[in-house]
């Protein structure tokens, strides 16, 4: 643990952050899960879910915790899914 008021508070910042963080790419994770497995199963709502699901890649691109080409690589992957599933 450092001694400098600054720095323990930089420590406290960054779990913070961190927690955050984690929260925010765990839910992509989960959102993602959700749409395939809906796929998987013919569901109808499967649309709604992709819209879920791209709304989190995006916003863990936009916090810099995914790369953005990966974000727009894997919407791409889902959305080729949702219209095999649907053809």
């Amino acid at each position: 643990m450092p001694n400098i008021k600054s720095a323990i508070k930089r420590v406290r910042i960054n779990e913070q952050k961190s927690a955050q963080n984690i929260a925010v790419k765990s839910a992509m994770r989960t959102a993602v899960k959700k749409f395939e497995t809906a796929v998987d199963q013919n569901e109808e709502t499967a649309k709604d879910l992709f819209k879920v699901a791209i709304k989190h890649l995006d916003k863990a691109a936009t916090k810099g915790l995914i790369h953005k080409n990966t974000a727009n690589r894997q919407k791409a992957r889902l959305a080729k899914k949702l219209s095999k599933a649907t053809a």
